[in-house]
C-alpha cells in the first residue's frame, strides 16, 4: 500500500471534498526509544509498555492524568481483606478471532514471574498469592496480605491468550507468531532499533482507531528526530530536546504539545559495604564506602543547584524535585520542603566525613531514556567538581545501562523513574524498600539501601485498607527515605511533542506515552 502522509491526506481531502472518514491515512511517529521485545511481560521500561499497549490491552487502564479507568476489566472490588474480584469485559476478541475470558487474564498474571527479562515485571504481581477463575468473566485474586493498590499495579498487566503457553519466548513474540492481543492494532513487523509496523484492528472493542496503519520509528538521536519531522519523513515526534523547543514553538509550520510528566531524574548512590566501582583519593582506593556516610550523601545533595538544572540545562522544561513523586501524588510528603543549595555547607559536611579534598567517583547515567538525561548528567558532574570531587561521568544507551545496572555494576547512577500508578507503594516499594524477593519489594533497589524504620512504616501502609491512614503512613515513609538520602531526586521533567502544523489533535499525557489510537487527524 502506498504511504499517504498527513500533508498529502489533507491536500487530497481539500481537492476531492471527501468526508474525513473516507480517507484512511497512515501515521508515522519518530520516537526516541522503542521496545526491546514484543513480549509485553519482558520489561517494565516505559518505552516498552508504550509501544506494546497498541497490540495488548491491560486489565486496568489510566487516563492522561493517570486516573484509573476500565480496561479489559470493567470493574473491581475487594470482597474481603485478601481477595479482589475483577469483572471482565464481555464480547472482546483477540486478533486471531478467539474470545477473551478470565482464563486469559489468569494466565497472564501467572506468566509474569516466569519471564526473565532485564527489568522484571514482578513489580506488578508482587501482592498476588493465587488466581481463581470463577466464571468466564469473573476473576478473583488472592493476595499476600492486604493489597489496597492491586488495581493500580494491574495498569501494567498486559493480557495475552492463555493458548500462548508458558514456554513462549522472545523469538515467538518478535516474529509475530505469539504477538496476539486484544488491542486497537495488530502486529505486522518489527526491526529492533528500527520500525514497529502496526495495522488497525477493526474489531477492537473500543472502536476503530483513526489511522489504518501506524509506524513507530525509533530515532534515538535528538537532532535526527527533529530533522525527520522537518523533512516530512515522520508526522510526529516525541521528546523534543530543550535546545529545539523555543524554535519549534515559534515556528508557524510546527505545532508543539507540552505536558508535565511523572518522570524524575534520581541519583542512586550505592551504600554497599564494597562499592561496585572503586572510590579513590589521590589515585588510591579508599577503605570502606564513603557513600554509606549520610554526611557524604547530604553533601552531594546540597551541591546540586536544581534551579540551574531546570532553567539553564533544561531551558525551563522541568521543575525542581524534592522527593520521588510529584506533588499531589498519594503518599507525597508535605513535610519535605524545597531542596537547599549550599555549596559551603556541602564542603563542611564532606570535610567532617573525612574527605576535605573530595574523592574520585564513577557516575553512570542514561542518554536516551528521557529528554535531558545526558546533559543533566554532565551538569551534575560539573556541580560536584566544586566540592573537589573528580566525577567520571558516563552517559550510556539504555540497552547497555539497564542490564548492567540490574547486575549492580555501578557505584552511583542516575536514571528516570515515573510513579505510573500515582501512589507511593509503586515507587518506594520498588526503589527504597530492602530487597525482599519473597514479598516482591526492592525489585529495583540496586544501591543496597536498607532502613528497618522505613520498611516498618511502609509495610504498615501496604497492609492498611483505610485510604487516609495509608496515605499518612506512606507520607511518613517518604519523609524517612528522603531525609536519609536513600536516593537523591533532581528534577521533574516536562515532555514536548511536535507535529506538522494543523495536522493532528492529541492530548499530552503525564506518563509521556504516545498512543497512536488516541491521536486523530485534524478535519
Amino acid at each position: 500500500m502506498k504511504k499517504l502522509t498527513l500533508k498529502s491526506a489533507v491536500a487530497a481531502l481539500a481537492l476531492i471534498a471527501a468526508a474525513p472518514a473516507a480517507m484512511a491515512a497512515d501515521l508515522v511517529i519518530g520516537l526516541r526509544a522503542g521496545p526491546d521485545s514484543i513480549d509485553p511481560h519482558w520489561s517494565t521500561l516505559g518505552s516498552q509498555a508504550e509501544a506494546l499497549r497498541h497490540v495488548f490491552d491491560t486489565l486496568v487502564d489510566v487516563d492522561e492524568k493517570l486516573q484509573l479507568k476500565p480496561g479489559l476489566a470493567v470493574s473491581w472490588e475487594p470482597i474481603d481483606d485478601t481477595t479482589w474480584e475483577f469483572k471482565m469485559r464481555e464480547g472482546v476478541k483477540f486478533h486471531d478471532g478467539t474470545d477473551f475470558t478470565a482464563e486469559d487474564a489468569k494466565f497472564s498474571i501467572e506468566r509474569i514471574p516466569q519471564v526473565t527479562g532485564p527489568m522484571p515485571m514482578t513489580l506488578y504481581t508482587k501482592y498476588v498469592d493465587s488466581v481463581e477463575v470463577v466464571d468466564d468473566y469473573t476473576l478473583r485474586v488472592k493476595t499476600k496480605g492486604m493489597a489496597p493498590s492491586l488495581p493500580n499495579d494491574f495498569t501494567r498487566l498486559f493480557v495475552v491468550p492463555s493458548e500462548t503457553g508458558m514456554e513462549a519466548g522472545n523469538e515467538e513474540f518478535n516474529s509475530g507468531e505469539k504477538a496476539i492481543g486484544t488491542g486497537p492494532y495488530t502486529f505486522v513487523s518489527w526491526q529492533p532499533k528500527g520500525d514497529l509496523v502496526l495495522e488497525r484492528f477493526d474489531d477492537y472493542w473500543g472502536g476503530k482507531a483513526a489511522w489504518e496503519t501506524v509506524t513507530r520509528r525509533e530515532i534515538p538521536e535528538d537532532t535526527s528526530r527533529v530533522a525527520a519531522l522537518r523533512s516530512g519523513e515522520v508526522d510526529l515526534i516525541n521528546y523534543v530536546p530543550a535546545s529545539d523547543y523555543l524554535a519549534m514553538k515559534n515556528d508557524g509550520e510546527i505545532d508543539t504539545f507540552v505536558s508535565d510528566s511523572v518522570y524524575i531524574l534520581n541519583i542512586a548512590p550505592s551504600v554497599k559495604d564494597e562499592e561496585p566501582q572503586p572510590i579513590k583519593v589521590n589515585g588510591e582506593e579508599v577503605e570502606g564506602n564513603p557513600l554509606q556516610d549520610l554526611r557524604v550523601r547530604k553533601a552531594l545533595d546540597l551541591a546540586i543547584n536544581r534551579d540551574v538544572l531546570v532553567n539553564v540545562v533544561l531551558e525551563g522544561l522541568g521543575t525542581p524535585a524534592n522527593q520521588l513523586m510529584p506533588e499531589g501524588f498519594f503518599g507525597y510528603s508535605p513535610e519535605l520542603g524545597k531542596r537547599e543549595y549550599d555549596i559551603e555547607k556541602a564542603k563542611e559536611l564532606l570535610a567532617e566525613a573525612g574527605y576535605p579534598e573530595g574523592f574520585e567517583i564513577d557516575f553512570t547515567c542514561t542518554n536516551n531514556r528521557v529528554p535531558g538525561d545526558a546533559v543533566v548528567c554532565e551538569a551534575l558532574a560539573q556541580m560536584w567538581s566544586r566540592l573537589g570531587l573528580k566525577v567520571n561521568a558516563q552517559a550510556l544507551n539504555g540497552t547497555v545501562f539497564f542490564p548492567a545496572a540490574a547486575r549492580e555494576e555501578y557505584t552511583m547512577t542516575m536514571s528516570a523513574w515515573g510513579t505510573l500508578t500515582g501512589e507511593a507503594a509503586y515507587t518506594y516499594g520498588a526503589l527504597v524498600h530492602t530487597k525482599d524477593p519473597e514479598k516482591g519489594f526492592g525489585n529495583f533497589n540496586r544501591a543496597g539501601y536498607s532502613n528497618p524504620e522505613f520498611d516498618k512504616v511502609f509495610g504498615e501502609g501496604a497492609q492498611t485498607l483505610d485510604p487516609e491512614a495509608r496515605k499518612k503512613l506512606y507520607e511518613e515513609a517518604s519523609f524517612i527515605a528522603m531525609e536519609d538520602r536513600a536516593l537523591i531526586p533532581t528534577v521533574i521533567l516536562q515532555t514536548v511533542w511536535a507535529a506538522n502544523a494543523d495536522t493532528i489533535e492529541m492530548t499530552p499525557r503525564v506518563d509521556q506515552e504516545t498512543r497512536a489510537y488516541a491521536i486523530t487527524p485534524v478535519e
